[in-house]
């Protein structure tokens, strides 16, 4: 994987558990908040949206069954080894929106949130 991939939910996505109502994300929409204020960045990250459905097959194939809750950042294989990140069979994420923000920081050039 030669670049971070950073996958949302897609706003405005049903849960059968809770059956007539609309949703989105609100760490998914913190995220798409912070990409699109600073439109003049071009990251080395691949943003994915996906469906609220499960299985998330996308998310599944890098980093596993279990760890499908989103948002989450899988990280490129050049990524910095001090970044604290979960893994998965080699593969390391975050899936902390807190943490995902400093890493857009650290690895993307993105301001950092005010404490």
């Amino acid at each position: 994987m030669q670049r971070d991939v950073l996958f949302l939910l897609k706003p405005g996505f049903h849960d059968p558990d809770l059956p007539g109502q609309d949703f989105y994300c609100w760490h998914c929409a913190l995220m798409e908040g912070v990409l699109a204020s600073f439109p003049d960045l071009k990251p080395e990250l691949d943003v994915r949206r996906i469906a609220f459905a499960r299985p998330r097959a996308d998310v599944m194939a890098l980093i596993g069954e279990a760890n499908q809750s989103l948002p989450v950042l899988v990280l490129a294989e050049d990524a910095p080894a001090d970044l604290p990140a979960a893994t998965h069979e080699g593969r390391r994420f975050v899936n902390e929106p807190m943490a995902i923000l400093d890493i857009l920081h650290r690895r993307h050039g993105y301001p950092r949130a005010h404490p």
